[in-house]
């Protein structure tokens, strides 16, 4: 028996929660409609925001980003990121060096950070810089660049060759997106840039990240999964995901 339009819907949806994505082609065959049916159907679904289209398949939400201004973001998901930023400070060992990234998660880890002797920052963030110029016992440096109005921290060629000149025990990087497969990115491509001079500057790179940033993906490509010792992030994440990193060797810690 052919199913009915609302009852195809139900079953789109239904695959969609159990499996994370739905597929054009295995739709049609299994419920024995054509290509263009299930691809109308998926259309009308999307229109009701259910999900999002993409290459052949459609998934829960859209995964693009779109950039908010840091004032904005600063007011999402603030008692994860308080967490997060909890348990990134006590990461710190006296005589570390370390550079903070820029974003809101980095920002808030800057409120956590006690004076610790010997420790010294770099950092890309003026809200970071300002937060931790407070305390006389911390060696603060700020990066040089263009100023992004959208998150009051530096990018471009000049914070980029200074990076060059020093090494730096951990690097603490927020990003805008995590995909297992693509890897971190951020809305902007020279912020994107910027970033990969840090790691390469760093021994160590932990990222901290809520866990709305998983499956989601930005403009800039920062560097793959493979570059990343350690995420830092809230219960909010799968399973799925929790294994997936362990298989690809990063150490997680959820707060």
């Amino acid at each position: 028996m052919t199913l009915n339009i609302v009852d195809r819907h139900k079953l789109i949806l239904k695959k969609l929660e159990a499996d994370g994505f739905v597929n054009v082609n295995d739709l049609s065959k299994e419920f024995d409609v054509s290509l263009v049916t299930i691809r109308k159907d998926l259309k009308l679904l999307e229109e009701r925001k259910l999900l999002f289209r993409s290459h052949g398949k459609a998934i829960p939400v859209n995964p693009y980003i779109t950039e908010h201004p840091v004032n904005i973001k600063e007011k999402i998901h603030t008692k994860e990121k308080n967490k997060i930023a909890v348990a990134a400070a006590l990461t710190l060992e006296p005589h570390d060096s370390i550079i903070i990234a820029s974003g809101t998660s980095v920002i808030e880890f800057a409120r956590h950070i006690k004076p610790i002797e010997g420790l010294t920052v770099l950092t890309a963030s003026l809200n970071t810089a300002i937060i931790l110029a407070e305390h006389k016992e911390i060696d603060v440096m700020q990066l040089g660049g263009i100023v992004r109005s959208s998150s009051s921290s530096v990018v471009g060629p000049i914070g980029e060759k200074m990076l060059a000149e020093f090494t730096f025990t951990k690097l603490f990087l927020g990003v805008d997106g995590i995909d297992l497969d693509y890897g971190l990115t951020t809305t902007s491509s020279m912020e994107a840039s910027l970033n990969k001079e840090m790691i390469k500057a760093a021994h160590k790179i932990i990222v901290l990240a809520d866990s709305s940033k998983f499956s989601k993906k930005g403009f800039g490509r920062i560097c793959g999964i493979d570059e990343v010792d350690q995420i830092i992030t809230d219960s909010g994440i799968d399973d799925k995901t929790k294994h997936r990193l362990a298989e690809l060797g990063v150490e997680l810690t959820i707060v």
